[in-house]
C-alpha cells in the first residue's frame, strides 16, 4: 500500500513539496496548514482542561477539543484527497486534443478537483469559530497560540480558495463554477476578518 502523504515526516513532506513533482502542491500545503492552526487551538484547550482557574468552562473546553480533533482529522485527510484529485486531471490533459472524449473527461476532473479545496475552506471557517471561543475561554498563558492558529487558518483558507478558483476557471459549466466561487467568496468575506480580529486582539493583549 502506498504511504499516505500525511504519514511522511515533516522533512520528507517539505522535500516532496519542493520537488519537481505535481503533488503535494498548494492544496495539500493549505490543508496541512489548516490542521496545524487547529492543532494550536487544541493545545490551548489541553492546557486549560483540568485547571481550577478555569473550572467554570471545563465542559466548553472539552467540547472544543472534540471539535478540534475532528477537524484536524478531516484536514489531514484532505491533504491526500487533494493529491488524488490531481491524477485524473493530469490524465485528462494528456488526452489528445482531437479526442472527442477529452472535454468531458477534463470537465469531470476539474469539477472533482474543486471538492477538496472547497471542503478546506469550510473547515477553516469552522476552525476560526473554535479559535474565537478558545480566545474567550482558554488559558490566558497561551493566548499567543490562539492568535497564531487564527493566522494559519486564515492563510490556509485563502490558499484553498485559490485552488478552487484555478479549477473553476476551466469549467465549461459556468453556473456550477459561479456557485462554487460565490460560496467561497462568502466564506472569505466573513471569516478572514474574524481570523484577523482574533490575531489583533491577541496582539493587543500581549504588546505593552
Amino acid at each position: 500500500m502506498e504511504k499516505k502523504m500525511i504519514d511522511q515526516s515533516c522533512a520528507d513532506f517539505t522535500a516532496a513539496l519542493a520537488s519537481k513533482q505535481p503533488v503535494p502542491g498548494g492544496g495539500g500545503a493549505a490543508a496541512l496548514t489548516a490542521a496545524l492552526g487547529t492543532a494550536l487551538c487544541s493545545m490551548v484547550g489541553n492546557f486549560t482542561i483540568g485547571k481550577k482557574k478555569y473550572a467554570g468552562v471545563q465542559d466548553d473546553i472539552a467540547f472544543l477539543l472534540r471539535q478540534c480533533g475532528d477537524l484536524q482529522q478531516r484536514m489531514l485527510a484532505l491533504v491526500d484527497a487533494d493529491a488524488q484529485a490531481f491524477a485524473p486531471l493530469a490524465a485528462g490533459y494528456a488526452i489528445p486534443k482531437g479526442d472527442p472524449s477529452r472535454e468531458a473527461v477534463l470537465e469531470a476532473a476539474a469539477l472533482n478537483a474543486c471538492q477538496a479545496p472547497m471542503e478546506m475552506v469550510r473547515c477553516c471557517a469552522q476552525s476560526v469559530e473554535l479559535l474565537e471561543t478558545m480566545l474567550q475561554k482558554g488559558s490566558r498563558m497561551l493566548v499567543s497560540d490562539v492568535g497564531c492558529g487564527a493566522l494559519l487558518c486564515g492563510a490556509a483558507m485563502e490558499s484553498a480558495a485559490l485552488n478552487v478558483y484555478v479549477n473553476t476557471a476551466s469549467l465549461s459549466d459556468r453556473d456550477a463554477a459561479v456557485r462554487m466561487e460565490e460560496t467561497v467568496d462568502t466564506l472569505l468575506r466573513e471569516y478572514l476578518p474574524r481570523a484577523e480580529k482574533i490575531a489583533q486582539c491577541v496582539a493587543g493583549r500581549i504588546r505593552k
